[in-house]
């Protein structure tokens, strides 16, 4: 089976500025977490942004092809929704745009209402609906064009616990039976979502400072996402010789852009990393526990 997400070299573009340049990764989920990366990912995964060099694929096909053959659908954050139109109304034109008809859209749709637990909800108007309810039926949505991987833009950003919560455990059943990627900035380890991943990928810039299970990486305390410009080689050899584990990110941009260094601490702390970046000439421009990406 194909990757559910995988880039090469990738270079997305917004407003004429690279947002992300020379972005490779691979995933090996079917639940995957991306956390980090900037919201271009999400729109080029989606087919909603072009890539302006390399590649960003989704199930062995382009994005855009994913879509159009019905292998991958999208639940952009807060697109804009008709207020006039109901809920049962706005998912039932997604499984007809998708090239539904008769008796089995009407399965889909009634399956993807369902799933969000919209079925009371279904002659409510958008205009008049809360955030939880508008997010759900983006979701279901997606789920009536019955593609079997779905592309979520973190549907839990900005809502209160009392509201994510709830909404979270919707999702994650929903997505029991798909494949799925969700984009986020970050996200508690303790989230419906996330603990129904296999598998979380941190992504830095253009970098995948941490990819594993969501579980091991929110354990990592002792080990650090840096970016680093100067004397890296020399910085990471030092790390090594007093125990440390440090690598450089695969593909890491030229000396005089920051490279992103990913060190497993050991016995060190934080200050001496930055005492030895100090010695060998080394600039620390950030550092963080990857743990924190599931705060």
């Amino acid at each position: 089976m194909a990757p559910l997400l995988s880039a090469s070299s990738a270079r997305i573009d917004v407003e004429g500025a690279a947002a992300i340049d020379g972005l490779s990764l691979e995933t090996s989920g079917d639940r995957v977490l991306v956390l980090g990366a900037v919201r271009a990912l999400f729109e080029a995964a989606a087919g909603l942004r072009d890539v302006r060099r390399g590649s960003v694929v989704v199930e062995g096909l382009s994005p855009r092809a994913a879509v159009r053959e019905g292998r991958a659908a999208c639940a952009p954050l807060d697109p804009p929704l008709p207020p006039r139109w109901t809920v049962a109304q706005y998912v039932t034109w997604s499984a007809r745009l998708a090239g539904h008809h008769g008796l089995e859209r009407e399965r889909l749709v009634a399956a993807a209402l369902g799933a969000l637990a919209l079925r009371s909800s279904g002659s409510s108007r958008l205009g008049a609906a809360g955030l939880s309810l508008r997010r759900a039926t983006v979701l279901s949505a997606a789920l009536a064009t019955g593609a079997a991987t779905l592309l979520l833009d973190d549907p839990l950003t900005g809502l209160p616990d009392d509201a994510a919560r709830p909404l979270a455990r919707v999702i994650a059943r929903a997505l029991a039976d798909r494949r799925s990627v969700v984009f986020a900035g970050r996200f508690p380890l303790d989230s419906p979502l996330a603990l129904a991943a296999d598998e979380a990928l941190l992504v830095d810039g253009a970098a995948v400072v941490a990819q594993g299970a969501p579980a091991e990486l929110a354990a990592a305390e002792r080990t650090l996402a840096l970016r680093v410009i100067g004397e890296v080689a020399a910085f990471t050899a030092a790390l090594e010789k007093l125990g440390a584990r440090a690598c450089v990110a695969p593909g890491a941009p030229l000396p005089v852009l920051p490279v992103h260094v990913r060190v497993e601490l050991g016995a060190l702390s934080a200050r001496d990393v930055l005492r030895v970046a100090v010695e060998v000439h080394a600039v620390v421009l950030e550092l963080r526990p990857i743990c924190r990406a599931f705060a």
